[in-house]
């Protein structure tokens, strides 16, 4: 079994290495915000209820509304992904189609690089950058191509940025990513078969390690009744063998951890794991929402003074409803928000018994069993990268799960949230295959030098496999 694995374990290993400093390629929503343009309140002539109008007079009210510059206009869009309706927000007039020339404007606006410099591509429905489902219903993509090797995705159902690559970017995915997630095109385009081929790899990765760790034991003499050049040892072995069997014995452990949480990755056992939907944390995501938004409740105050309000930079405007209450969230930037009141003052985060009365109605007929402001990262609220935003609040039901929530009182967003099973997968998940424990990521570099450390060791020791293996596979072929 080792033979046929042994391969499969080196790339797991050496490409978890890269993992540790290079992500894969995506767009996020902090993305999007640095790229945005600022918004211009003078050129807002329309109320969210006018533009909202123009799209039909029998339209159930909106869930999502966001106000930010499209192609370099004010434009409200309404809904999200596959399903969103933009309106412009300074004439009413509606986007309709995502012609090519506008699909090149949008990406050289992302890159801040001439659009007569850029090379399109053909349509793209799958490539190595999107092949995975969220691509789907966006596609076809538009690819844009710059002499620098940054590459813009633009879909032209929505006419949005959905992915962006440059070269460094796609160098670190190849050395990290797609090696490790067995991420490769011809069998990632394939969701259920890709996901089977790593559930089952790691498993079976998992009882490799666990016999070869036995294995290594059974043979392991504390008496040294075994001779090695003529001198008592603890093994039987000599060469690679040996080498193998004291790797084997030091990382033996964390080889059986790494492919057991990296199958875990995998959510085989959703249940168990805590992967399933939580009703009561949907319950309250809704309800911290608002649910469906009342736009005429915005006409005591337009976005143009909301805008103002804020103050200068604006980037991106939500509407949302909160506590029965309409409310501008204007974002500046990354974790830069500021609450607008329709009726009342600027503000810069919701007061924590606003949220704390809000998720009491949430959770009927459950309580709220305790909460506290979290000033720092902890045991259930990590992020290596430092982007996870604080101060937070933590909130814990008295449900049967134990349902807790950390909410960023400053979009009044639940950020993470976890059940008792979520909790196991935490530890036995990220715990195990990220060593993701609060002391060595409050002491950096401790933990690059204890990750790296392991993984160098669980390298070598594939590499001893795969000289083995070598050396069987040409024994077996002479």
């Amino acid at each position: 079994m080792g033979v046929p694995l042994c391969l499969l374990f080196a790339l797991w290993f050496a490409s978890g290495i890269g993992m540790m400093y290079w992500q894969y390629p995506m767009v996020s929503q902090a993305d999007r915000l640095n790229h945005a343009a600022v918004l211009d309140g003078s050129k807002i002539q329309l109320s969210p209820a006018e533009a909202y109008a123009r799209l039909g007079a029998d339209l159930p009210p909106p869930r999502q509304v966001h106000l930010e510059i499209f192609d370099q206009r004010p434009a409200y869009k309404f809904g999200q992904q596959a399903d969103q309706s933009i309106v412009y927000a300074d004439n009413g007039e509606l986007q309709t189609k995502v012609p090519a020339e506008m699909t090149r404007r949008i990406a050289a606006a992302w890159t801040e690089q001439p659009a007569a410099s850029a090379k399109e591509q053909d349509e793209v429905w799958q490539d190595q950058w999107t092949v995975s489902e969220e691509f789907r219903e966006l596609s076809p993509l538009r690819k844009y191509t710059w002499p620098n090797g940054e590459e813009v995705y633009v879909s032209t159902v929505t006419g949005d940025v959905v992915q962006c690559t440059t070269r460094r970017a796609r160098i670190g995915a190849y050395l990290g990513p797609i090696p490790h997630w067995l991420y490769f095109t011809p069998l990632r385009k394939h969701g259920r078969q890709w996901s089977a081929v790593v559930t089952g790899a790691s498993g079976l990765a998992t009882l490799v390690a666990l016999l070869g760790l036995a294995a290594g034991l059974s043979m392991y003499s504390p008496s040294k009744r075994f001779r090695h050049a003529g001198v008592p040892s603890y093994l039987p072995y000599a060469g690679w063998k040996r080498r193998h069997a004291i790797l084997g014995l030091i990382g033996g452990v964390f080889a059986c951890a790494w492919s057991f949480s990296g199958m875990l990755s995998m959510d085989p056992f959703p249940r168990w794991q805590g992967e399933l939907s939580n009703p009561i944390a949907e319950h309250v995501d809704e309800m911290l929402r608002g649910g469906a938004i009342d736009l005429a409740a915005f006409g005591a105050k337009p976005p143009s003074r909301a805008l103002a309000e804020a103050g200068n930079g604006i980037r991106q405007v939500e509407l949302i409803s909160f506590a029965g209450e309409p409310f501008y969230l204007t974002f500046r930037a990354p974790n830069q928000s500021r609450v607008v009141p329709v009726r009342g003052q600027l503000a810069a985060a919701f007061e924590p018994p606003q949220i704390a009365a809000t998720l009491s109605s949430a959770a009927l007929p459950f309580r709220i069993a305790r909460t506290r402001m979290v000033m720092g990262y902890e045991a259930y609220y990590l992020d290596r990268r430092n982007t996870l935003p604080l101060p937070v609040m933590f909130v814990q039901l008295n449900d049967p799960e134990h349902s807790a929530f950390y909410i960023d009182p400053k979009t009044a967003r639940i950020v993470q949230s976890y059940t008792d099973g979520s909790r196991r997968n935490r530890w036995l998940y990220h715990g195990l295959h990220s060593i993701d424990l609060p002391p060595l990521y409050r002491h950096r570099p401790a933990w690059d030098l204890v990750v790296l450390t392991l993984l160098l060791g669980g390298t070598c020791l594939c590499l001893t496999s795969v000289i083995m293996a070598w050396a069987v596979v040409k024994r077996k072929s002479n």
